[in-house]
């Protein structure tokens, strides 16, 4: 299902894509109506307002002249800055901060993803990206025996998943905090063999999986003024 038939399903409207919301903040920022935008780049006011209020097809020569009246280059609004560390972008003009329920937060990861695993080793405290999936009210992931993504089987741990969103300035994060441990049920690892999810971005040969069972959840959302907590979630 898409971005937006998950609105429509859920009563609210499509949200933009990730050029239109790039392309609307970068106007706020600058202090233009749709309406001067859309004249010196040559397009219709109307496919503007679509664009930066819908998911929508750019084709580059549109987002070039879309690029010059927002004194911004092709690259921001393409790519939002791929290549920097995230929050680089604009803070919110209104930025509300809250904290979300464990529901709310179980809601936010269960699509699953990238997240951080933070533990202690012998070498200090250490923070490691993994791919995971929510299974059974349980974190789990998959590494190598010998990786220090391993080494948490056994300790307390902290996972954390977060999102941002660069043009809005807006963003959430959850922090599940208890003790990881391997899965060995011969069942449970053929059933999770056979269906390889979650897949490491690193590659195949990672049939070590580990599930951190949560002693705690929490998670703080920050928003614009004017929206809810549920306008931020995926």
């Amino acid at each position: 299902m898409s971005t937006s038939e998950r609105s429509r399903s859920k009563g609210r409207p499509p949200q933009p894509g990730d050029i239109g919301r790039r392309v609307a903040h970068r106007r706020e920022q600058v202090g233009l109506t749709r309406e001067q935008v859309a004249s010196r780049a040559g397009v219709a006011a109307t496919y503007l307002e679509h664009l930066e209020t819908r998911p929508a097809d750019v084709g580059v020569e549109t987002v070039t002249a879309l690029a010059g009246p927002l004194g911004t280059s092709v690259r921001y609004l393409l790519e939002g800055g791929l290549d920097l560390p995230p929050g680089q972008g604009t803070p919110s003009l209104r930025p509300v901060v809250e904290e979300l329920q464990p529901w709310e937060c179980w809601a936010r990861m269960e699509p699953g993803g990238v997240g951080r695993v933070a533990l202690s080793t012998s070498g200090g405290p250490q923070v490691l990206p993994v791919n995971y999936r929510i299974l059974d009210g349980t974190v789990l992931y998959r590494t190598t025996t010998r990786s220090v993504a391993a080494t948490a089987v056994g300790k307390q741990v902290a996972f954390e998943v977060d999102r941002l969103d660069e043009a809005l300035g807006t963003g959430w994060s959850v922090l599940v905090t208890g003790p990881a441990r391997q899965v060995t049920e011969a069942d449970a690892v053929t059933w999770f063999g056979k269906h390889a999810d979650p897949r490491p971005w690193v590659g195949d040969g990672r049939d070590t999986w580990v599930r951190i069972s949560p002693e705690k959840v929490t998670g703080r959302v920050i928003r614009s003024a004017g929206t809810t907590a549920s306008d931020d979630a995926p």
